[in-house]
């Protein structure tokens, strides 16, 4: 992959990253009125996890970041198998892995940018 496409990617991944890692009522308030089903925020988060292993392996991540990132891809990984039906909404709210991951991804971003405190994505 060249630099552009590495900068492309390394902003997408830190931009659901923060998604990921803000409060809860921030998480809503982002979400709106949009309709987005829980399994596909699981299928993107498992492709950032791994796609931040080759930014990492490239030279565009920090290494310290790595067991974070897999953490992620593991919790998520238990349930990925598992029906997903319904919005995310609803799943930040019910599914205690969400607050699982809220937390790996805010000791994800402190490594990485120095705190996890970010402005959410538009």
């Amino acid at each position: 992959m060249n630099d552009l496409g590495d900068v492309q990617l390394r902003a997408w991944a830190l931009r659901f990253m923060t998604l990921l890692a803000a409060d809860p009522g921030d998480q809503l308030a982002w979400l709106g009125e949009q309709a987005v089903e829980t399994g596909s925020v699981v299928e993107e988060v498992l492709l950032l996890c791994r796609s931040w292993e080759g930014l990492v392996e490239r030279g565009a991540g920090e290494r310290a970041t790595l067991g974070d990132a897999r953490a992620i891809g593991r919790r998520l990984g238990d349930v990925a198998d598992a029906p997903h039906t319904g919005l995310w909404a609803h799943a930040l709210a019910t599914e205690p892995v969400w607050g699982d991951v809220r937390s790996l991804a805010r000791q994800f971003l402190r490594t990485e940018l120095g705190d996890w405190r970010q402005p959410l994505p538009p």
